[in-house]
Parts: C-alpha cells; structure tokens; sequence
C-alpha cells in the first residue's frame, strides 16, 4: 500500500512539474518603433516586427522583419531586414522575460533623388536581445532590443551598426 501511495504521489509530482513546463506562450507576435545607427553616422527611424514560435519553456524560433527609413540631403534611404533564427528566454514565472538571439538573413538597402534610384541586396547577420514585461496574460511590452547589424553585399562589409527597438509583444 505504501508503495501505491508513493508511486501516486511521484506521478503527481511529475504531471505537476509538466504543467508547469507548460506554461509558457507557443507563439509571440512583436510589433514596434526601432531606431538604427548604421556605420559612418547616419540615424534612420523605422518598424519592427518579428513572430516567435517557442518550442518550450526556454528555446524558440524567431523570424524579424524591419524597415528603417532616412533623408539625407534631398536623398530618401530605406534599409528592410529579414532575418530569422534560435532565440533563448529566461522565463522564471516572473513579470520580465530576457531573451537573446542571433538571426541570419538578407537585406535590401535603396536610395533615391531627382529622379535616379540605386539599390544593393545582401546577407544580414543580428546578434542581440532584449527584454520584455508582462502587463496582462496576452500581452507584454518590449522595454528594449538591442541588436548589433552587420550587412554584406558585394564584397563589402558594414559591421559597426546598431539597432534599438520598443513596442508591445501578443502572446498567444
């Protein structure tokens, strides 16, 4: 009899520490301001957006898209980013969440003035994170997302840029 009741209590502890893994979102939808500093000094002002397919409690798979937008001098610039890959999260029950990830991808840059119109296309490549507050059971706000940029197209690099980014997170 003693070991039934341990047996039924051990089954109780497990099913108690599965449902507790379980509580986490399996998918979060970001939206939001970014603002991006690109090599050699200009400022751009854009969105954010990104869905994250979480896996488990820790460990998700994140798909970032993002547009950031410039004139310079009578030149309109837009920079759009695409980029997915693994993002990790701390989740302790808690109200914060920090997260980090990195994120491959590609980016489409063009510029235009007076008529003439040049674009470039390449591989982009964003290591950061962030972290994120719970304000309600579906929704949450991105205090901040810092991401470091780097952008490769046609044998050149430009790897001293940064991105900012802040918005409300979905949780569903």
């Amino acid at each position: 009899m003693r070991k039934l009741i341990g047996l039924m209590l051990l089954l109780g502890l497990f099913s108690l520490a599965a449902v507790a893994q379980e509580n986490y979102s399996k998918a979060e939808v970001f939206g939001g301001y970014q603002y991006t500093r690109f090599d050699g000094g200009v400022n751009a002002n854009g969105f954010n957006a990104a869905l994250t397919g979480n896996l488990n409690n820790w460990f998700g798979v994140a798909a970032d898209f993002s547009g950031a937008y410039k004139n310079i001098s009578g030149v309109d610039t837009k920079t759009y980013t695409y980029t997915f890959g693994p993002q990790v999260a701390m989740r302790r029950g808690g109200a914060f969440t920090p997260f980090a990830h990195a994120l491959f991808g590609g980016f489409h840059s063009s510029a235009t003035a007076s008529g003439f119109s040049a674009s470039d296309s390449g591989f982009a490549f964003m290591l950061g994170g962030g972290a994120d507050v719970k304000v309600a059971s579906a929704l949450s706000v991105r205090l901040l997302q810092f991401d470091w940029l780097s952008l490769h197209a046609n044998g050149n690099s430009d790897n001293n840029n940064m991105r900012l980014s802040t918005g409300v997170v979905l949780h569903f």
